[in-house]
């Protein structure tokens, strides 16, 4: 005898889609209607068609503030990814420094990224900032505000800092479910090191690297706060990533029609390179 099904419980989700539906559908649909559309004014709109999505495409001014965008989310994971995970794999698993790492590690996570992006500000400042003050009087010639390298390598440095904790955390719970039957079995057949790590740990967190990944990726892709707080996109265009650049033509020019369209690519570009992503690593999980 086949049980009904109660459909009652679509009641509990309503308020869910409802709020979803005014905090990120109506808003997204009003972009599409500035992306098509002229206005001078007086709120009349006038029907452009897809003028602003051919000027956004074929802008040099775009295609360098996207390469700035891919070039520091690619940094980002090369670098937050293996350190996350080297600094996990050194955690310990029992004993009372557990509590003492997972709370350091999470410190980070803690702080609103306007505050973040003050406090490296500060930080890094090469008269009066710990880091620029070190830096400086080790020979190296620093000074975010004016040479783009060292504003790159400022930005670089806050963002491993602010976020490698995530990647941890992440790498630490896949870590510790990973059943002690596995390593006794290890340790009867002579395994060691790199081989357990290899045989063992990182084919159990695939998944969990996977989550890591993508996470990373879309929220580099999407940083705006932590950057614009730091150098403001300098100097000059150095460190104006597409977000910023996005920011700066919907506010600072009041471009709406262009700035609308490019929101837009940029919503598709983070889909499409979200989805290959997704679509690569479970692709080569099934394979092995």
């Amino acid at each position: 005898m086949n049980k009904t099904e109660n459909q009652k419980a679509w009641l509990f989700v309503l308020p869910v889609v409802a709020l979803v539906a005014f905090n990120a559908i109506i808003p997204l649909m009003t972009v599409v209607n500035y992306s098509v559309q002229e206005t001078f004014g007086d709120n009349t709109f006038f029907w452009s068609g897809i003028i602003w999505f051919e000027q956004v495409l074929t802008s040099e001014r775009f295609h360098d503030a996207l390469g700035r965008q891919m070039l520091f989310t690619f940094l980002i994971l090369v670098i937050e990814v293996p350190l996350g995970v080297a600094i996990a794999l050194a955690m310990p698993r029992k004993g009372p420094w557990v509590s003492v790492c997972l709370v350091l590690m999470a410190l980070p996570l803690l702080i609103p990224w306007n505050v973040v992006g003050a406090i490296w500000n500060i930080f890094a400042l090469p008269d009066i900032g710990l880091l620029g003050r070190m830096l400086n009087g080790m020979g190296f010639d620093y000074n975010y505000t004016r040479q783009p390298l060292s504003a790159w390598f400022t930005l670089i440095l806050m963002d491993v800092w602010h976020w490698t904790s995530l990647v941890v955390l992440l790498t630490y719970a896949g870590l510790v479910s990973i059943p002690d039957a596995y390593y006794q079995a290890a340790k009867i057949d002579g395994a060691r090191g790199w081989a357990i790590l290899r045989y063992i740990q990182l084919p159990k967190l695939k998944r969990v690297l996977t989550i890591a990944i993508l996470l990373r990726f879309m929220d580099s892709f999407n940083i705006y706060t932590e950057p614009f707080v730091l150098t403001g996109g300098g100097p000059g265009n150095a460190t104006t990533l597409l977000s910023i650049d996005l920011v700066k033509i919907a506010l600072g020019q009041f471009d709406l029609g262009p700035a609308a369209a490019m929101s837009l690519v940029y919503f598709l570009i983070i889909l499409l390179l979200s989805w290959v992503f997704y679509t690569l690593m479970m692709r080569n999980e099934a394979q092995q």
